[in-house]
């Protein structure tokens, strides 16, 4: 099993007029996740100041069996399909960190 971490940035857009209902089900999903699955080390999602509807989403795994693991869990896929219609740009980028800090 790799012991190199997976971190990636999403950037989302979605539809101005599902930005609650979208809310509510990232929370879950973000929440389910942490609180779920050991392989998650993180999740941060932020909206860009003036755009509400653009969201940027940190991700960090273990590695990358978590990763695709977490792809697979009922509460992801559930946000997956509970989104589908409401997301209009989806981005995924691997991302390098540099530094990454933060209090236990």
């Amino acid at each position: 099993m790799s012991e190199e971490r997976v971190v990636r940035m999403a950037e989302i857009e979605i539809d101005i007029r599902h930005l609650d209902a979208y809310h509510a089900l990232l929370a879950e999903e973000i929440s389910a996740s942490v609180a779920f699955e050991d392989g998650v080390l993180s999740l941060s999602a932020v909206a860009v100041v003036g755009s509400p509807e653009k969201i940027r989403i940190l991700e960090v795994y273990a590695n990358r069996e978590a990763y695709e693991a977490h792809l697979q869990t009922p509460h992801f896929l559930k946000y997956k399909t509970g989104t589908a219609g409401m997301v209009t740009s989806l981005t995924l980028l691997d991302v390098e960190p540099i530094i990454m800090c933060s209090k236990p």
